[in-house]
């Protein structure tokens, strides 16, 4: 048994076991490689007050203007006043944030601006912050004796009292699955924490890795918690394009360094859709890029960076440059073809400011986690600065909750009697592609009532024939992550369909301007009564 079992191996997850006790005894799941997640591929940096010029009602202000009137005003604060702190935690764990003069480790950080924000207030690592982000973490974790990591383990699902016959509901573990071995086990926990990453992967294209499946919201929502905003799905709006180019994001702070949103022909376009032009927030620049791809009839549009000096481009994107380089494309010399695709989850779990969600036993951190912060739409890199900040505030609330009395029930073993090996796993490749390609068409940067409606009958249809071939054969990861794929794609559509007006990310032509009245009024799924039964 163990005293925290944390899913989840990001900037979440892994803040979250550095800052409990030592004498605290937890389990890390990793669905794959422990670095492979979104964290590791995030570019752009972390944002947080660390210059005299700025202040943190700015930030808070840019996030609230962000967020387009669904921001949780006191989660905003929250946040934004533990930024520095978060910071100078990195920075003590060996972060290598680049520096105004990186050969003088006292020398200032460097800060960059992205879209949305009115000041310089990103700290990064060259365009690799997560990479070196998520690195160090690891690294530091691995010197810690108290932490066990399990690498290539999935969880199939949340283990409740509730599930098992008892009374009351709280999370007392996890059915969690080998993907070396094929085993499955419980894994007992006094508290269990969801930081699992967001759900991108239910879309056609997404800058997010493989492993984005909404695993954490999908079983959050089973074991009985509710779930928030969940049609506000952030689209990047810039991704390379080259049909051998997957997922390679192109950071937000190109535009934010002077980078220029062109059309075929050499023009720019973003001015025409707000002041802000390319920094205009990128619900904004994904919609403008959206509009005028439909109109034009084109594949992609072009950023632009070249007007700047080639080494000035070289030292601040040098694995963007590296990556465009490999597919053809000199961003000192020519503009580089971009697309959107989907990049974020707004929503997610409910929780408060510690991480605690509806059920007892159970916290949610980072993007699976709704804290109010992002609202609408999600302010460039306050992303990594939530996982930080509620990855510390999940661990002292557990801290101080460790010495409770509490009696575990013990756990039943997966029970496979029932069922057989599958000789049609095409049913699970066909879903999985069916459902991230009518969740792109219908529920995509752009989305009427009709597309939802039409969207919301195929998902019903697929979840019961998911459901049905889920009872009848053994557990795979490919259909751990179909059955999640699919709730959280219900989830999206539901909320889509509640919500008759166009805020933030979500824009449907039905209901084109924001409705005043619904200003503060996220929309909250209550979890449906299901039937439960572990093999």
């Amino acid at each position: 048994m163990y005293d925290v079992l944390i899913i989840g191996s990001g900037a979440a997850g892994l803040t979250l076991a550095l800052n409990l006790p030592k004498t605290c005894k937890v389990a890390v799941l990793s669905k794959s490689a422990i670095t492979e997640g979104s964290t590791y591929y995030a570019q752009g940096g972390i944002s947080a007050v660390l210059d005299v010029r700025d202040s943190t009602e700015a930030h808070v202000a840019d996030t609230l203007n962000a967020g387009a009137g669904l921001c949780d005003e006191e989660a905003v604060r929250f946040t934004v006043e533990h930024g520095a702190q978060s910071i100078n935690w990195l920075l003590d764990e060996g972060v290598p944030f680049t520096r105004e003069n990186d050969q003088d480790k006292n020398s200032p950080l460097h800060l960059t601006r992205e879209g949305g924000h009115s000041h310089r207030r990103i700290a990064h690592a060259a365009d690799a912050s997560g990479y070196a982000l998520e690195t160090t973490l690891v690294e530091r974790l691995r010197q810690c004796e108290n932490i066990t990591t399990f690498e290539q383990h999935i969880a199939i699902d949340l283990i409740t009292t509730r599930k098992l016959g008892m009374a009351g509901n709280r999370v007392v573990g996890a059915y969690v699955h080998n993907r070396q071995d094929q085993s499955i086990e419980p894994m007992q926990a006094r508290f269990t924490v969801i930081a699992t990453g967001g759900a991108s992967k239910v879309y056609l294209y997404t800058s997010n890795p493989d492993g984005a499946s909404g695993d954490g919201i999908a079983m959050a929502w089973r074991a009985g918690c509710r779930v928030v905003n969940m049609e506000f799905m952030q689209f990047h709006p810039t991704c390379l394009y080259h049909p051998h180019a997957k997922s390679h994001l192109i950071t937000e702070a190109v535009r934010g360094e002077g980078g220029h949103l062109l059309l075929p022909d050499g023009t720019r376009f973003m001015p025409k859709f707000d002041a802000r032009a390319e920094l205009a927030p990128r619900d904004i620049v994904a919609r403008a890029i959206d509009h005028e791809m439909k109109r034009l009839g084109i594949a992609c549009v072009y950023l632009d960076i070249s007007h700047k000096p080639a080494e000035f481009i070289k030292s601040h994107f040098p694995n963007v440059y590296a990556t465009c380089l490999e597919f053809g494309y000199d961003m000192t010399k020519q503009p580089i073809p971009v697309v959107p695709a989907a990049h974020y989850t707004c929503g997610g779990v409910l929780t408060n400011l510690q991480g605690q969600t509806d059920v007892e036993g159970l916290y949610c951190i980072g993007e699976a986690a709704y804290t109010g912060l992002h609202g609408a739409n999600r302010m460039a890199s306050n992303s990594l600065l939530e996982c930080i900040v509620f990855g510390q505030a999940a661990s002292t609330d557990i801290a101080q909750r460790l010495d409770e009395e509490l009696i575990l029930p013990e756990l039943p073993a997966w029970d496979e009697s029932r069922v057989t090996d599958s000789d049609e796993f095409v049913v699970v490749s066909h879903n999985w592609d069916e459902i991230r390609r009518f969740m792109w068409d219908y529920v995509g940067i752009v989305r009427t009532t009709k597309r939802l409606q039409r969207a919301q009958h195929r998902i019903e249809l697929l979840l019961s024939e998911i459901n049905e071939y889920y009872a009848h054969f053994r557990i795979t990861s490919d259909l751990i992550e179909l059955r999640n794929l699919a709730v959280v794609a219900w989830l999206i559509i539901r909320s889509a369909l509640s919500r008759k007006e166009s805020r933030g990310l979500h824009y449907t032509l039905d209901y084109p301007e924001p409705n005043p009245r619904l200003e503060k009024t996220p929309t909250i799924l209550d979890p449906i009564s299901m039937h439960y039964c572990y093999r």
